[in-house]
């Protein structure tokens, strides 16, 4: 049953997941940040409600005026302020519900994990509580709904036995003393909250307790302008005990339990929350296990660290990794981004559940594996990277001009970048850099000069149909504009050796590749060189003539140009078909070969498992894959519009 529920909530999540990815971006993917997102939110209420508790009355005859005077007499802050503190809660309530959902249906919470997700059941029941008790402060009927109804409940219990109601029973039981505990409560367990938090978290290795800034403006933005249509109002006048409250409009998020307390017996009630609390606090350890697992934890060798780091059972390489105190490459931590991807160099591991433009078929062909998601299932080596291990390319954010803008062909762009005051930026050829735009979304572009060539950085771009920034590119850029990036990344470079060299590449594919002959002839290479350039049709192979060159003046360097998409005329006397495939006609057997493939997700996925079928080693086979962009006003299936990720 748990195993149906969660295969069900797994399928629902990464289509949400890729649905998001599409709209805003591995790294603004909201659903990769509710931990964090929670925080915010909490910071929100703990801001607005500072505010207001210090306008507020805590007494019988002025808890209601105090309220009424806030929310209209200061318009301008203290009625937006009591919006933002409702809606806040309210999200407050459901990012932490989902954050637990997922966590569920990933099956995040057993063995080890077991403190967080007990300490999680604990916070929720906490925020509950808190907010509960924040709708009987102002009161108003509904206040005096929520106030006599809770007591009610709590009075059904045997230890009270009645007591608690007779302080209900007329509008002068209700003391300044009561408000007085009540503000004390609210204050007090929203402390309790915020110690839980922080416990919370301390089992989760270098957890981000932040959102983006995006997702922060975003949020707040949405927080305010809900509390200007809506704004949150008092229900029903003041409070009147010798009057029962009869119609109210209900929160659902915090109340949803209270028209329970009203229709059913209190005693089914009780039995509903505790029993499904205990059932939520035991998951962890249900279905009952009568047999211990054989191993606990694997050791795991992550190359470059000399000490091998134990990986309890179930826990990702990533979470060791940074337990350990590694500085391991990371992102998303949810198997959407690809930034920690892994080779497996000995043994097997779960590969778990992540998307597949994160980790295509080729690359798991090839032994690779991402930390957040793969968990161990025997002693393992891989080799990783890691983000202090290229303290000489430090990636840094950078303001370049537009120097020139050259169109190589009916959709390629050469952008030419220059640095302020003479700066350079150092990289390895095959890496690449992010544009940044203005939201704080990446587009990322290889690198097309070599890195000798420091004057400026050329770009090459390919116009993709609605997509934002390309589109920009081809229709506002002008020389003297600024383009901020940070750079530079990946690890898609050539690998020192002797054995003959095939590189593979389609369409502005051609950039890194670019970079890479141009650095190879510079530092003299003589290893056998040949290049297979796949695009649609004779427009595209924008600097043919440019490789045509280099096959005349460097006698270990070919280039054959394949077209996908000849013109009917038969102008075309070359290769044609599939790239991949053209190149295995010439080289049917490509044992003692460095293969290179640049290109997009469906190339790579079809040409890589033919290269591997023909001999060619996984060690010796290295993958740069490009995805297309978001096109304005659709949902696609990739984030970023050329070049790595």
């Amino acid at each position: 049953m748990i195993r149906r529920l969660q295969a069900t909530l797994q399928w629902l999540f990464m289509r949400a997941e890729a649905l998001f990815n599409s709209a805003f971006g591995d790294r603004l993917n909201p659903l990769y940040h509710l931990g964090a997102i929670s925080f915010f939110l909490f910071w929100i209420i703990a801001g607005t409600g500072l505010y207001l508790y210090a306008f507020f009355e805590t007494g019988v005859a002025d808890a209601y005026a105090s309220v009424e005077s806030i929310t209209h007499r200061q318009w301008f802050a203290g009625g937006i302020l009591r919006s933002l503190h409702r809606y806040a809660s309210d999200a407050f309530v459901f990012t932490m519900l989902l954050h637990m959902l997922r966590y569920f249906a990933f099956d995040r919470f057993r063995g080890f994990r077991w403190f967080s997700w007990v300490s999680g059941v604990m916070l929720i029941w906490l925020v509950y509580i808190s907010g509960v008790n924040g709708y009987m402060l102002p009161w108003d009927q509904m206040a005096q709904f929520v106030i006599v109804t809770s007591f009610e409940w709590l009075d059904s219990l045997p230890s009270f036995g009645g007591t608690l109601m007779r302080n209900f029973i007329y509008p002068s039981s209700v003391n300044d003393r009561f408000f007085s505990l009540l503000a004390f409560m609210h204050i007090g367990i929203s402390l309790i909250v915020l110690l839980v938090m922080w416990i919370h978290v301390q089992r989760v290795p270098k957890a981000k307790t932040t959102p983006p800034r995006p997702i922060v403006v975003s949020l707040s933005l949405t927080l305010i302008a809900l509390s200007l249509a809506v704004p949150a109002m008092s229900q029903g006048g003041a409070a009147n005990l010798s009057v029962a409250v009869t119609n109210l409009k209900f929160d659902w998020f915090y109340l949803s339990i209270f028209p329970l307390l009203v229709d059913w017996p209190l005693w089914q009630v009780w039995a509903l929350v505790l029993g499904s609390s205990m059932l939520v606090t035991a998951l962890p350890w249900l279905p009952p296990r009568f047999r211990r697992a054989t191993q606990s934890e694997f050791p795991v060798s992550f190359a470059g660290n000399s000490k091998p780091v134990k990986v309890r059972l179930g826990e990702t390489l990533l979470d060791a990794g940074l337990r350990d105190g590694l500085e391991l490459a990371y992102e998303c931590r949810n198997g959407g981004c690809g930034k920690c991807v892994c080779t497996v160099l000995q043994g097997k591991v779960d590969h778990g559940l992540y998307q597949k433009s994160a980790l295509t078929d080729a690359m798991l062909q090839q032994g690779k594996t991402l930390m957040c998601c793969a968990t161990p299932l025997s002693e393992l080596a891989i080799e990783v990277e890691y983000t202090s291990a290229a303290a000489a390319l430090p990636i840094r954010q950078y303001v370049g001009r537009v120097e020139s803008i050259e169109r190589l062909g009916p959709e390629v762009i050469r952008l030419q970048l220059s640095l302020p005051n003479g700066e350079t930026i150092k990289f390895a050829a095959g890496q690449y850099i992010n544009f940044i735009l203005e939201d704080g979304q990446r587009r990322a572009f290889s690198f097309a000069n070599p890195p000798h060539q420091t004057g400026t950085i050329e770009i090459h771009v390919r116009l993709i149909p609605n997509g934002r920034f390309t589109t920009y590119v081809f229709t506002d850029l002008k020389v003297g504009d600024t383009l901020a990036f940070e750079g530079p990344l990946g690890s898609f470079a050539l690998n020192e050796s002797d054995m003959p060299i095939l590189l593979v590449a389609g369409a502005t594919g051609f950039a890194p590749i670019k970079s890479i002959l141009e650095d190879a002839f510079h530092r003299g290479i003589q290893r056998p060189m040949c290049l297979y350039w796949g695009v649609r049709k004779r427009g595209d192979l924008y600097l043919i003539d440019l490789a045509e060159r280099w096959q005349r003046e460097h006698q270990n360097f070919h280039v054959i140009p394949v077209l996908s998409e000849p013109d009917a005329t038969g102008s075309w006397s070359g290769r044609k078909g599939m790239v991949h495939e053209a190149m295995l006609e010439d080289f049917p057997n490509l044992t003692g070969h460095e293969v290179y493939v640049c290109g997009s997700v469906k190339m790579v996925d079809s040409a890589v498992p033919a290269f591997l079928a023909q001999g060619l080693s996984g060690d010796a086979c290295f993958l740069d894959t490009f995805l297309p962009s978001l096109p304005r006003g659709t949902l696609a299936s990739n984030a970023t519009e050329s070049g790595a990720t």
